[in-house]
């Protein structure tokens, strides 16, 4: 029996989602981005789901989310890519992990670490094209290839991947993205030059999968898009499916009058005679406060906005004299497919003002995930 509040995750969607990535990218090898315990929606299930729609490779943000792939008994090569000091660098080398270099303290780290375990490495070195987050800028590039390529030629490591990262993909057109093409291409020069042979070279988010074929070259990393979810706003892609639905069983009901504040701070007051719906799910579950009087909620085969103050626990929905019972399902967000009113996640970042990755990946660990499809 379902729990009275979930996230049911369909897992075909994912894998569905995949193919179609893949065939819109032109049959590009594809990468799909399971951190971040799969944007929410789990990141094994994830994982084997992106895999059984043709992904050939599997991103992780931390070492310890890949490393928790090979747990599992995934084999297919995986990137781990943000290391801080103290990361279990000689577990990863060890389980055969892709490492991201950002910058030539973690090259070095990595170097020593593979010396000691006597086994090489496998790492993707990070050019910062423009986005000045991870990666190692236009200066300091060519000693950081130098110095990979005379570690690869000791036998230390193996250069798998030159990559980077977009800082304005989801805005098409936007200046930065040519001049970011540009300096990657110059820093594959340098890379080619000093004489690396990498097997992958990868620029391309979910944003650019869609609308920048010049930005494919030897994989492209499914991300958000691989859930379901469009990062360029009003952007478009028939078919793709969100893999994820948030949903509740209302809890009770009572008739109210006209003039009844609602919830903490009374910043609802109903204006006529009224239902007021119970709906338990709250902050500690990942529904953003911030979502007091704008979030929107099928119920009653219509949507509402939740009325009054967001609490940890729960929210309450006005929904005048519609027929709502205690027990029906509210649904916060999911594929519109299944009911034309269905909000989206797209939708509520919408109406809070932010993308739909931190909507999906905000769901808490209280709201159990229940997995549908075959995938």
């Amino acid at each position: 029996m379902a729990h009275f509040a979930h996230a049911r995750v369909d897992l075909d969607a994912i894998a569905d989602n995949v193919r179609l990535l893949r065939e819109h990218a032109g049959g590009t090898p594809l990468m799909g981005v399971v951190k971040a315990d799969g944007y929410g929606h789990g990141m094994l299930p994830a994982a084997r789901a992106v895999l059984a729609g043709g992904a050939t490779w599997l991103g992780t943000a931390f070492i310890h989310e890949a490393l928790a792939l090979r747990a599992a008994g995934i084999t297919v090569p995986v990137l781990a890519w943000i290391i801080p000091p103290g990361e279990p660098v000689g577990e990863a080398v060890a389980a055969g992990i892709d490492l991201g270099v950002s910058d030539r303290a973690v090259l070095d780290t990595v170097i020593a670490t593979a010396r000691e375990l006597g086994s090489p490495a496998r790492v993707q070195l990070k050019i910062d094209t423009g986005l000045n987050r991870g990666g190692v800028g236009a200066a300091e590039w060519p000693s950081l290839v130098e110095a990979a390529a005379r570690a690869e030629d000791a036998g230390h490591l193996r250069v798998s991947g030159v990559w980077s990262h977009f800082a304005c993909a989801d805005e098409p057109g936007h200046p930065s993205i040519p001049l970011q093409l540009s300096n990657f291409h110059e820093a594959l020069e340098v890379a080619d030059k000093i004489g690396l042979t990498p097997e992958v070279r990868h620029i391309a988010n979910s944003a650019a999968l869609l609308t920048l074929p010049e930005a494919r070259f030897d994989l492209v990393r499914g991300g958000i898009a691989t859930y379901g979810l469009v990062p360029i706003p009003d952007y478009d892609v028939p078919g793709l499916r969100p893999a994820m639905t948030l949903r509740s069983r209302v809890a009770l009901t009572k008739r109210v009058g006209p003039g009844n504040g609602v919830s903490y701070g009374h910043r609802y007051v109903t204006d006529r005679d009224t239902t007021l719906a119970l709906v338990p799910l709250g902050y500690a579950d990942g529904v953003p406060r911030h979502a007091t009087n704008k979030g929107p909620v099928l119920l009653g085969g219509r949507t509402h906005v939740i009325s009054g103050t967001v609490c940890m626990d729960q929210f309450v929905v006005d929904v005048g004299d519609e027929p709502v019972d205690a027990g029906e399902y509210a649904v916060l967000f999911g594929d519109p497919t299944e009911h034309p009113a269905t909000p989206t996640a797209g939708d509520w970042a919408e109406v809070l003002d932010t993308i739909p990755y931190e909507i999906v990946t905000r769901v808490g660990a209280r709201v159990p995930r229940e997995y549908v499809g075959g995938a």
